[in-house]
């Protein structure tokens, strides 16, 4: 092998695993939206969760984003543990199609397929058809790059070293071994399996009948992918390690049965007879069985393996979640469609937690509570925090190259929102602040006055409470918006009777003119309030933006 079959093998290798990623992003970008729908609708049912698991890793092409992408959902809680079994199994079925794409061996036409890919990203402006034709270009750099590096890899089948070495992968432990590290080096089993083939392709690897070499190289490979996963949880809770070990139980445990079926049954000879004379499609189909059956057969013992996690791994999952974030990790940005999912979940616990805040200083108003006062001071810190970490979350998400043009208008959009959210709760720190001056100079309002207030926080809490079902996306979003706007149509008009009403009042003597301003200014914030409720419903033409 000269110096250059060694940078031609370089080479392919690099044009393999970028026209890999490029396919995998392209497919990404375009399914996006329905990418989120599917994870939406991911529910408790684990069968569910292997077709979520295989559906998403074809799109994204990598198990390892996929099971990644589990463990940050884990970690944050948007994912229980008997959820994340099936979406495992799934995506371990899912990334056997990146194997079967490459048996294909469609090299002779990879040019056309790069010309044809590369022609519309140098001239559209459309994102629909750029995220086409990434996946179009993808898959001839990786069928040319797959060429090379077996054109390029062909003298090591007369290599006498070259062949000792395929020897002693004949032993199901070396074999498995040295599929395990280089998977675990290149974090990637599609990729490591991709190069087996190409591999056997060349002659290089002999994969028939009565040489096992490859398939024992091919069950290391499905290991060596859980080290992703496990780099993953480092730094997560416990419920991401018990996940991130899990993935990799599941991996050892099949591949041990797997060694023990290919040396006690003909399984390779079963093999090798669909496809005899091309080891790539054999490594492929062994690839896709051995997922297959291995879902199968770990399928039923779910709840048993989800509570051997729970004993093994000891630990407290339970976290202090005051003025921290739940569903935001930052492992699941190289997922931006993925990544939007946990946004808005974290967005929408925002806005409880503002309304929760507001209803607590209303309490802490007409009761004059000094001790629910301070309470409203301490949550409103910890709702400024998350609503800065939402913030960054979404800085780092915008400036992924992978995000598309609709997503970036949402991220815009989540901006204003978190803005709008973040004033109604400084407005219910301002009520929590007159209840402490109410308490400290000993203001008094009479019942009229109490009752006109209790009306207009009525009606600001109620045009809140349906932009939240908004920003969640609960119930009928049109009525939900009418319902806002109508409660901030009669918090306007009550503005104007209670502003007046209170003149009357101190007029006649019935109300303390010191607390006149305090009055006033509780007003003011509740307009503030269901104004910026408006602004979260949109749409903007119909009402000018709060400041």
């Amino acid at each position: 092998m000269t110096i250059y079959d060694i940078f031609s093998l370089l080479g392919g290798l690099g044009l393999f695993l970028y026209g890999m990623d490029m396919m995998g992003k392209g497919l990404e970008s375009a399914a996006g939206n329905k990418l989120k729908t599917v994870l939406e609708k991911l529910t408790s049912n684990r069968l569910r969760g292997v077709l979520v698991g295989a559906l998403v890793t074809c799109v994204i092409q990598s198990s390892s984003a996929t099971t990644v992408m589990v463990v940050g959902f884990v970690n944050a809680g948007l994912m229980n543990l008997s959820q994340a079994f099936g979406v495992i199994l799934g995506a371990n079925i899912g990334t056997t199609i990146t194997a079967q794409i490459i048996a294909l061996d469609l090299s002779e036409l990879a040019p056309l397929f790069i010309i044809i890919g590369v022609a519309p990203l140098m001239f559209s402006k459309r994102q629909s058809i750029r995220n086409l034709s990434m996946v179009v270009a993808g898959f001839g750099i990786l069928f040319f790059g797959m060429n090379t590096m077996s054109v390029a890899m062909e003298p090591l089948r007369n290599a006498p070293w070259f062949l000792s070495l395929m020897g002693g992968m004949e032993n199901p432990v070396m074999g498995i071994l040295v599929g395990a590290v280089f998977t675990a080096i290149i974090q990637s089993s599609s990729a490591s399996v991709g190069i087996l083939q190409a591999l056997a392709a060349s002659g290089a690897v002999a994969v028939t009948a009565t040489h096992y070499a490859g398939l024992y190289i091919v069950l290391g490979c499905n290991i060596g992918t859980c080290v992703t996963a496990l780099l993953a949880s480092i730094g997560g809770n416990t419920m991401a390690i018990r996940t991130s070990m899990m993935h990799l139980i599941t991996k050892v445990v099949g591949a041990f049965l797997f060694a023990i079926l290919i040396a006690l049954l003909p399984l390779p000879a079963i093999v090798a007879s669909w496809s005899p004379n091309d080891p790539s499609r054999i490594i492929a189909n062994f690839h896709t069985i051995f997922n297959v059956i291995n879902t199968i057969v770990l399928f039923p013992f779910g709840n048993l393996i989800v509570k051997w996690m729970m004993k093994m791994i000891k630990g407290n999952t339970d976290r202090d979640m005051e003025g921290s974030t739940l569903y935001l990790d930052d492992r699941i940005l190289d997922t931006p469609t993925m990544a939007s999912i946990s946004i808005h979940q974290e967005l929408g616990r925002l806005a409880d937690k503002v309304k929760d805040n507001f209803a607590l200083s209303v309490e802490a108003f007409f009761e004059q509570s000094e001790e629910k006062a301070e309470k409203v001071f301490r949550e409103e810190k910890n709702i400024d925090h998350i609503a800065a970490e939402i913030i960054r979350f979404l800085v780092k998400l915008q400036a992924i190259p992978e995000v598309t043009d609709t997503d970036r208008r949402d991220i815009f959009h989540l901006h204003d929102v978190i803005s709008n959210i973040e004033r109604i709760g400084d407005h219910a720190e301002n009520i929590a602040e007159y209840a402490l001056d109410c308490r400290t100079n000993d203001f008094h309002f009479s019942q009229a006055a109490i009752k006109e207030l209790k009306e207009m926080v009525s009606h600001a809490q109620q045009a809140y409470a349906a932009a939240i079902c908004v920003i969640k996306g609960e119930g009928h979003e049109e009525e939900e918006r009418r319902l806002c706007w109508e409660n901030e149509d009669m918090v306007d008009k009550l503005r104007d009777d209670v502003r007046d009403n209170h003149l009357i009042r101190l007029a006649k003597g019935e109300c303390d003119p010191r607390s006149g301003m305090a009055y006033t200014d509780m007003v003011v914030d509740l307009e503030r309030i269901a104004d910026h409720a408006t602004n979260l419903v949109g749409p903007e033409e119909e009402k000018n933006a709060v400041v």
